[in-house]
């Protein structure tokens, strides 16, 4: 059987509105507590109780993803493949929706067939839990007995993640689709190549020009100054 906690924190719906502050900004429910077992936005903080453990989640391409370093204090994340995000690795909570399958094609997730890097076998949190409840394996081997002082407010940041990092998070030198990413990098190449080629003909071009005739008589003409208006003697 799951432990409360750790059923409420796969299946809650974590960046909704929180229904106590709609009008404030930044009122998307992504704080958990592992007491309550539900989530509430960092607006609720002051009115909840400060002896109950909090957890972060946090956002990424409308993915939840909790940190490593909190996330391990709770259970054991060994096999799950961690990503990095702002120089910290997280977990992903649940798996990830996909176009195709990929099952045969290397090493994939256990439960949910992704492509994964060596030597994991799960892509997120939930993917190992529910391989481990199929087998008919005991939960109570991979959880931990936290201490409560490492969940407590003050120890909490407020912090989203979203497309905007998308350009900082890179997976342990693992690529979903190596083909495309080669792509991008030669066409990336090919770009500056060009950018250079196009430099070096203007510079040609200048130098060129400078020991033309007609480019020296323009030069000239332009710099050339009116001089003062000469008139006929008087007669």
């Amino acid at each position: 059987m799951k432990p409360a906690w750790l059923k409420g924190l796969i299946e809650e719906k974590f960046f909704e509105q929180c229904g106590i502050h709609q009008n404030p900004r930044k009122n998307e429910k992504n704080i958990f507590c592992l007491n309550c077992c539900r989530s509430f936005c960092p607006h609720c903080l002051p009115s909840h109780s400060p002896s109950h453990p909090l957890l972060q989640v946090r956002r990424y391409v409308y993915q939840d993803v909790i940190r490593l370093d909190d996330l391990e204090k709770l259970i054991d994340c060994c096999y799950i493949q961690p990503y990095t995000i702002n120089s910290a690795k997280v977990i992903f909570l649940n798996q990830r929706a996909q176009s195709r399958s990929c099952k045969g094609s290397g090493n994939t997730c256990f439960t949910c067939d992704r492509i994964l890097q060596e030597p994991f076998n799960f892509c997120s949190l939930s993917c190992k839990v529910d391989h481990m409840t199929c087998q008919g394996e005991d939960l109570s081997s991979i959880l931990y007995r936290f201490d409560v002082s490492d969940f407590t407010i003050s120890q909490f940041e407020v912090l989203r993640m979203d497309a905007s990092d998308e350009a900082q998070m890179t997976p342990d030198s693992f690529l979903e689709n190596p083909i495309l990413e080669e792509y991008r990098d030669s066409s990336h190449s090919s770009y500056g190549m060009d950018n250079s080629a196009i430099f070096k003909e203007q510079e040609a071009m200048k130098r060129k020009g400078k020991g033309s005739f007609l480019p020296g008589i323009m030069l000239s003409l332009s710099n050339r100054r009116k001089g003062a208006p000469h008139r006929s003697p008087l007669s």
